[in-house]
Order: structure tokens, then sequence, then C-alpha cells
């Protein structure tokens, strides 16, 4: 599964409940129900808030750890937004 950020949410990743919305309706139901591997795609997206990745992926990371790394894969990232997906991934896992 592909899901672009770009077509929920324009060239600025911002809103929490657009992220909340991807999580529970599309990343959340693949990673449980299927063995599917998840591309979460940036491209065309400038920037991101923190706020935005937290709600897109924190709950999966608090849930199942560093094993989401084998399932998911985040790419066209600028150096900005993988900064931010560090740190919240970092965050989630304490």
């Amino acid at each position: 599964m592909i899901i672009s950020i770009y077509d929920c949410c324009s060239n600025f990743a911002e809103n929490k409940d657009s992220a909340k919305k991807i999580r529970n309706e599309l990343l959340i139901p693949t990673y449980n129900n299927t063995n599917e591997n998840i591309i979460i795609d940036f491209n065309e997206v400038d920037s991101s808030t923190q706020s935005f990745i937290h709600a897109l992926i924190s709950d999966l990371f608090q849930k199942h750890g560093e094993n989401v790394l084998t399932r998911i894969e985040f790419k066209n990232c600028n150096e900005a937004i993988k900064s931010l997906i560090t740190t919240v991934i970092n965050y989630s896992m304490e």
C-alpha cells in the first residue's frame, strides 16, 4: 500500500485530523490486518509539523516498537521531514 501525504494534505502536512484519519482508516488497519508493506510517501510535501507526524505514526510505534520499520517505509522525505519522523519515532518508543 502506498499512502500519499500530498494527496490528503497538499505540500504542507499540518492538519492533525487528516493525520488521524490516515492512521485510523489506512495505516493501522493495513498494518494489523494484512502482511502488506506500507509506503508513506511525502513526494511534493515541502514541510510538516511534528504534531502531524506524531498523530500519524506514534500510536503504531508505541504499540509495536521498532518492528514497525520492517513493514513501513518513509519515501521522498526532505531532511526536515526525516528529522521530524526520527524525533517522533524516538519519542514514541521511550
